[in-house]
């Protein structure tokens, strides 16, 4: 029996990316992270639009965001997180599925503050464009979702 894939968008992702999940919403790893753990956290259920979403999807979401923070700080030695969603085109939205983005943060990772918004955008516009852009393989992604799903007692 195949393992269940997660819809990502338009996007099929491989259960060996994903690390968390919950009974509404789930955590994988990034194909190219803006730093080192990155991740991103979904509905399971395929939504544009942020306001599209149930309250208990909205809950469960942000619940998961919550207890993911907590691990991928600890789990990468940051001091801070940035949090983002990108809700509509307008707004830097490139996947049609509420995500959030979870950035581990350090003290000097860029050279201004605001400079991880501009790093976001430009990571979102190179994976549609995919030009000159190197995406981490799916052993590595692997690795680093295998990593991060021993760390919560839900497990996968």
């Amino acid at each position: 029996m195949a393992a269940k894939t997660f819809q990502f968008g338009r996007i099929v992702l491989q259960p060996s990316v994903v690390f968390f999940h919950s009974k509404l919403s789930f955590a994988f790893v990034n194909r190219k992270p803006v730093l080192p753990g990155h991740v991103l956290v979904s509905p399971i259920r395929v939504v544009k639009r942020f306001c599209d979403l149930t309250e208990e999807e909205v809950m469960d979401l942000f619940v998961s965001t919550q207890k993911i923070a907590r691990v991928i700080e600890k789990e990468y030695g940051a001091t801070s997180l940035s949090i983002a969603i990108q809700d509509g085109p307008e707004a830097g939205q490139t996947v049609e599925h509420v995500h959030v983005h979870l950035l581990p943060r350090k003290k000097g990772d860029f050279e201004s503050n605001d400079d991880v918004y501009k790093a976001l955008d430009e990571h979102d516009k190179q994976q549609i464009e995919s030009k000159g852009v190197e995406f981490r393989t799916e052993d590595d992604m692997s690795k680093e979702a295998t990593n991060l799903a021993c760390l919560f007692s839900t497990g996968l």
